[in-house]
């Protein structure tokens, strides 16, 4: 082997050694970053006006094992008079996939009290970044409670906090997800907050935005 070419395998391996360096360091820093404002205690949560769901996979108008988790503890939040307010935020983008009328409907079935008009849809949530941009800029949220699982719960509330959003997050219990899908998850979680990192310097602005429906308002002009 020659010298230029171990000059350049030493000049890659310490390139590639501070890029693997700082995946850790950012990856860290999120989850550090979150930790006071991340709650696993319901009734330990400060009332906020608004409760975001991000949306996850559906079959139909089924909610996945994992949305279902996330919009009980939402319906919980509003029973618990935490908050008034729920933003349901997921993909409406295909013809025959549609997660936010999903949840929708899965509200109305199951927390038939809650007035309709303090339900907020959000069609263009097509990623967490563009579910918080879109509740600071579309929706007028300054104060928030997230809802999802807590592998993903401290990107989420760190993404929202870089917005200028007052937000807290509830990390459910993910404990009965066992096995690859909790393992795969956590991988994609791991770039997934790398990733987050440009979105939360450069703040990108989301595919759509389109019309304002602020939370002060009824959440039924949000429905079309």
């Amino acid at each position: 082997m020659n010298i230029m070419v171990k000059r350049f395998l030493a000049a890659f391996s310490v390139v590639v050694g501070i890029a693997l360096l700082a995946t850790v360091i950012i990856n860290v820093g999120i989850i550090l970053a979150a930790k006071s404002h991340v709650y696993s205690d319901i009734n330990q949560i400060p009332p906020r006006t608004a409760v975001l769901v991000l949306g996850s996979q559906t079959h139909g108008t089924r909610l996945s094992p994992v949305l279902q988790n996330r919009v009980d503890a939402a319906i919980e939040i509003l029973e618990k008079q935490i908050c008034q307010k729920l933003i349901l935020s997921g993909d409406s983008g295909g013809r025959f996939y549609d997660e936010v009328n999903a949840m929708w409907l899965y509200v109305l079935a199951n927390a038939p009290e809650m007035p309709e008009e303090n339900i907020f849809l959000d069609h263009a949530g097509f990623s967490t970044w563009e579910s918080m941009y879109r509740a600071r800029h579309v929706f007028d949220v300054e104060e928030l409670i997230i809802v999802t699982q807590q592998f993903h719960i401290s990107r989420a509330v760190i993404m929202a906090r870089s917005l200028g959003i007052n937000a807290l997050g509830y990390g459910i219990y993910q404990g009965h997800f066992r096995g690859s899908s909790l393992r795969n998850w956590n991988i994609r979680e791991y770039f997934a907050r790398v990733k987050a990192f440009y979105s939360i310097i450069f703040k990108p602005e989301p595919k759509f935005l389109g019309d304002k429906f602020p939370i002060s308002g009824d959440g039924r002009a949000s429905w079309q």
